[in-house]
């Protein structure tokens, strides 16, 4: 089909470009003969030698339009386009024919230089050339569509294999829609029992978010803990943010290198350790996880380990001893909860990178709650989830 189109439009341009040519040589005789009328004035005193070499080039002229006509009939082409071409011929036969007048009328009076006679020899010879090209170029198109019919030919017959293909698709398509229709009852059933297994799980997963919930509240005791260490003693004491430990500086509790317990110091330790461990035991639901209260004792790095961990371990037990002959602690039973440790300086405290000394030297007494270390690794373990 693209062939043929193709064909059509070369065949259409061909006539196209060929009328052009003809109009483009009239346009030529025209401008000659304006041309001749021009020169006219200088030309009457030859007019007549020259009149039987015109004569001449009107019959070799009359000649070539003969051969152009019997080249022109040659073409194998449709009926339609002959006649279409014949009409076209006929019409320019007659422009020629009236031009063929025009030029008799003015031979009696004109003559055509012999240059300019070449040129249109030349020109009419270029002509010929162009129309024996488009010929051959006519009967390659003729040759290109006879390969194409062939070509449909073929592609009609693999046409017909694949409409018997297409049937036969067809009908297994038909059967696999049949399959389809079962299968999709099958899903319909098997959807319904997905949604009751999801109802099931909702109904699972709400439980145990329940419990989650639950179990956070648990691991987040000791952050109550803080918080209500904090609400309760707000500036006076020093409590750390992270563990909820009370510090205590050892230079106010003790004399450099001494585990003895100073006298001027006795009466702040006691106020400072009651108000702290009134917030945790006056509080029913912190007092129901507290496990210890633990007393530990800190030194900064000078000296050697063992030195360190001896003195530490001294001064805790100094406070602790303290601790336990007051009235507060036989009042409210707490005895059985209190530990002391010494860490020499293994727990220092830097600032900037640098060890604080000052602040390494310290007495701390920090809560523990009950399976504390189980709640911190469910604590985990629900974050990591």
């Amino acid at each position: 089909m693209f062939h043929k189109h193709r064909n059509q439009e070369d065949r259409s341009n061909f006539w196209i470009s060929y009328a052009d040519l003809m109009a483009g040589l009239l346009f030529v005789f025209i401008l000659l003969i304006g041309a001749i009328i021009v020169k006219s004035t200088f030309l009457k005193s030859s007019l007549k030698e020259k009149e039987q070499a015109l004569e001449l080039q009107t019959q070799t002229l009359q000649a070539q339009q003969e051969a152009l006509q019997e080249q022109s009939t040659s073409i194998d082409i449709k009926d339609e386009e002959i006649t279409k071409l014949r009409n076209l011929l006929a019409k320019r036969s007659k422009e020629l024919a009236k031009t063929n007048q025009t030029l008799t009328l003015t031979q009696d009076s004109l003559k055509l230089k012999s240059n300019e006679i070449e040129k249109l020899n030349q020109l009419l010879l270029a002509n010929n050339t162009q129309i024996d090209e488009y010929s051959e170029h006519i009967i390659l198109l003729q040759n290109l569509l006879d390969e194409q019919n062939q070509t449909n030919l073929k592609q009609q017959v693999e046409l017909r294999k694949h409409e018997s293909e297409v049937i036969l698709l067809s009908n297994q398509l038909t059967e696999k829609k049949e399959r389809l229709k079962l299968n999709e009852e099958k899903l319909v059933q098997l959807l319904q029992a997905v949604d009751q297994k999801q109802t099931q799980y909702d109904k699972l997963l709400m439980k145990l978010q329940k419990q989650k919930s639950q179990i956070k509240s648990l691991t987040g005791i000791k952050l109550k803990v803080i918080a209500e260490l904090k609400k309760a003693l707000g500036k006076k004491i020093n409590i750390d943010r992270e563990s909820g430990s009370l510090r205590l500086s050892s230079n106010i509790l003790f004399d450099k290198g001494s585990d003895i317990l100073k006298e001027s110091a006795k009466g702040e330790l006691k106020s400072t350790f009651i108000n702290y461990v009134q917030t945790l035991i006056n509080n029913q639901n912190i007092y129901d996880h507290l496990d210890q209260i633990i007393i530990e004792g800190h030194t900064d790095s000078d000296g050697g380990y063992l030195y360190n961990l001896e003195l530490s371990q001294k001064r805790a037990y100094a406070v602790m001893n303290y601790l336990l002959a007051l009235d507060y602690i036989q009042r409210h039973n707490i005895k059985d909860k209190l530990v002391a440790s010494g860490r020499s300086y293994l727990d220092a405290i830097d600032k900037n990178g640098i060890e604080d000394k000052d602040a390494s030297r310290r007495i701390e007494i920090k809560f523990r709650l009950k399976n504390e270390d189980a709640m911190y690794e469910i604590e985990r373990i629900l974050d990591a989830d």
